[in-house]
């Protein structure tokens, strides 16, 4: 199917484009989603006397982006998962759940702009592109963790996985013995 593209769109074209697409391609995404129009005689013509109208909304949105791209480049996101010990998600983290955390952030992000090439099911830090506008990408940091301590604690560099050695683990396990001595009172203290 021939169609002319309304905005730019990856791999694909740029705005006033007239492109073949496969047919489902178009149906189901270009066309519901207004990036397209069907390269009819008909279209053609409204769009050569939409085209100036066109491109000034385009060249507004992507103003906004990058003013907003400004802001968000290099942020970092604490998104905060049940886990296993060894850092395993019970579950995964998806799309929505990062742009529900960017827009609790104060940034206006949707589901759609936050594209994942792989699941993400451990703890640690991942970097990420947002799409903004389709010529307009920034970067960010999703810090998946257990507990704002241990987002704290990668956030340094800190491998929170990393096996603790005999000496640490006999220093934390000293802590919690006087730890549980601390609530009791003097005369508790000595009967144990």
């Amino acid at each position: 199917m021939q169609v002319i593209l309304l905005e730019r769109v990856e791999k694909l074209g740029q705005i006033g484009d007239e492109v073949k697409v496969k047919d489902g391609f178009a149906r189901n995404y270009l066309l519901p989603q207004k990036k397209a129009l069907r390269a009819t005689k008909a279209n053609r013509e409204y769009f050569a006397t939409q085209k100036a109208q066109i491109e000034a909304n385009n060249l507004e949105r992507k103003k906004d982006a990058e003013a907003v791209a400004v802001k968000l480049k290099d942020q970092v996101f604490v998104l905060l998962r049940q886990a296993g010990d060894r850092g395993q998600l019970y579950g995964s983290v998806s799309p929505r759940d990062i742009s529900d955390i960017i827009t609790n952030g104060g940034f206006t992000v949707a589901r759609t702009q936050v594209p994942l090439d792989k699941p993400i099911k451990t703890i640690g830090l991942f970097p990420l592109t947002v799409v903004l506008h389709p010529e307009v990408r920034v970067s960010v940091t999703i810090n998946v963790a257990r507990t704002e301590e241990e987002a704290e604690r990668q956030a340094q560099g800190e491998d929170v996985l990393a096996e603790k050695t005999d000496a640490e683990e006999a220093v934390a396990a000293a802590e919690e013995v006087f730890e549980e001595g601390a609530g009791l009172n003097d005369e508790e203290a000595v009967e144990e």
